[in-house]
């Protein structure tokens, strides 16, 4: 069992500067994002790099808030939602660079969809992704399990220097962790 001292040192250590687990929905968003750009603020960041970061945490909250396949029904006073479920860290290596990591359920079935799109997406350049990113704003969503524009890992992919890393980790029945790391 891991003591409160311990975890804290290894947050320390590793210089993570945010982690969330828990339900996710559009309001409950709003105070972690507000969270973010004060911290940010701090860190004195080039205009362009705290854009990105923020930018990254925000796709990757709504990929966890439309795509998780683990939900949970909320009663909050006279109003009745759903809410996904997922997890979110955001860290700093060598006071230089950020990463930002999520994770979450998702369906087995659905793997080798997100697969093959980030996989397409890591063999793009930056003038490659901002044209592909271009087309995919005027084309129409033909993808039934889409739920959003169809934009939001290109726009990950746009703002990380680096290739986006993955990895799918098989839980229960039908569904794997998903998890996606990117460096800012």
């Amino acid at each position: 069992m891991i003591k409160m001292l311990d975890a804290y040192n290894m947050v320390k250590d590793e210089n993570i500067i945010l982690i969330y687990s828990g339900p996710i929905w559009n309001d409950g968003m709003q105070g972690i994002a507000e969270n973010l750009k004060k911290r940010l603020e701090f860190d004195e960041l080039p205009l362009s790099a705290s854009q990105s970061v923020f930018s990254v945490f925000v796709e990757q909250m709504n990929n966890i808030l439309m795509y998780s396949a683990e939900k949970q029904h909320l009663h909050l006073k006279e109003k009745e939602f759903d809410v996904s479920k997922g997890m979110l860290i955001i860290g700093v290596i060598e006071g230089k660079s950020y990463f930002i990591r999520s994770g979450n359920l998702v369906k087995n079935s659905g793997i080798e969809l997100i697969k093959s799109r980030i996989d397409h997406l890591n063999t793009l350049d930056k003038q490659q992704l901002r044209k592909f990113y271009k087309e995919q704003i005027r084309a129409e969503n033909t993808n039934p399990e889409s739920k959003g524009a169809g934009i939001g890992l290109i726009e990950i992919a746009r703002r990380a220097t680096g290739k986006i890393e993955y990895e799918f980790t098989p839980y229960k029945g039908d569904f794997s962790f998903f998890s996606m790391l990117v460096y800012i």
